[in-house]
């Protein structure tokens, strides 16, 4: 399953509401379903569990039941729609609307006014129109509606609420969209999914673990491809004093430094100055190699 799928599971678990949250989130829907103008309300969804909660949820907004509905047993799309006159109209009046006097359809934010009432909006609103990315993939949660007034003021809302967003308009659709994994938790909190927001701050906290854990990985390798390096270097130098006859002429503990060296080329600094007997510091050894590494390079 999707997390956009889970996510809605977890929200039709929430209890309808009283009348005003019962309308808001009716209302939600409605703005960002399939179909909704004066003439005609078509729902579609694949969701099972959204299937089931839209008939129950409109009869407590409206006090009206479906003039058509998907056959019990229904797989795959199943559409609900209003097709009557008479609940058309009634549905279109609770929602505030006067189609002589407002042809395009915008928020009523009358509807809207306690916290409550706009979380179950925006709930609707994610059944119907909205989809959240599986977030150990990326982060991406958009609402999406044929309705650009309606979108537009959407923004409103959500700004309102302390969510940032933004928009695209294309093909005729109008696209609220946010790719803040704060954001989209905070938000599915807010509109009823918890789980489903912890879910996705446990993803980001797996992801950024993961993340360190390759950053100090690649660290890891460098610092041992230098250290590789570097000693191969060293054991070049000292054999190209031995070489020239200069490795004897030095003192003891340079040339205990060199002898050590060619018989631990894999050690670091650390685990080198360690064979010492009494070991040695690091820096102290360091400065013994690269002096040996001067003398080599010397004319």
């Amino acid at each position: 399953m999707s997390f956009s799928f889970e996510a809605k599971r977890e929200l039709c678990r929430v209890p309808l509401g009283e009348l005003p949250c019962a309308r808001a989130e009716a209302y939600g829907i409605l703005l960002y379903c399939n179909t909704f103008r004066y003439g005609e309300i078509r729902i579609i969804t694949e969701n099972p569990l959204f299937a089931a909660r839209l008939p129950k949820l409109f009869h407590r907004a409206f006090r009206l039941r479906f003039d058509a509905l998907p056959e019990p047993g229904a797989e795959g799309k199943r559409v609900f729609r209003f097709t009557s006159p008479e609940k058309l109209r009634r549905v279109v009046e609770i929602l505030g609307y006067a189609p002589r006097r407002t042809p395009v359809l915008h928020i009523n934010f009358a509807l809207l006014e306690d916290d409550c009432c706009r979380a179950a909006f925006l709930r609707g609103a994610f059944f119907a129109g909205g989809s959240v990315t599986d977030p150990r993939k990326r982060y991406h949660l958009e609402l999406l509606t044929t309705h650009a007034q309606a979108g537009r003021e959407l923004q409103t809302i959500l700004r309102d609420l302390g969510f940032e967003s933004k928009t695209l308009q294309r093909n005729g659709a109008f696209t609220t969209y946010c790719k803040q994994s704060g954001q989209i938790a905070e938000f599915l909190r807010f509109i009823g999914a918890p789980e489903a927001a912890q879910s996705l701050l446990s993803a980001k906290d797996a992801k950024r673990l993961r993340n360190s854990v390759n950053r100090r990985l690649n660290c890891d390798t460098a610092n041992v491809d230098k250290s590789v390096e570097a000693s191969r270097e060293q054991a070049e130098a000292i054999r190209r004093l031995r070489a020239a006859g200069l490795l004897e002429t030095l003192s003891d503990k340079l040339q205990l430094t060199a002898a050590l060296r060619l018989e631990y080329p894999e050690l670091s600094l650390s685990e080198l100055a360690e064979e010492f007997d009494p070991p040695v510091t690091k820096s102290c050894l360091n400065h013994r190699l690269r002096k040996l590494m001067e003398l080599a390079e010397a004319p």
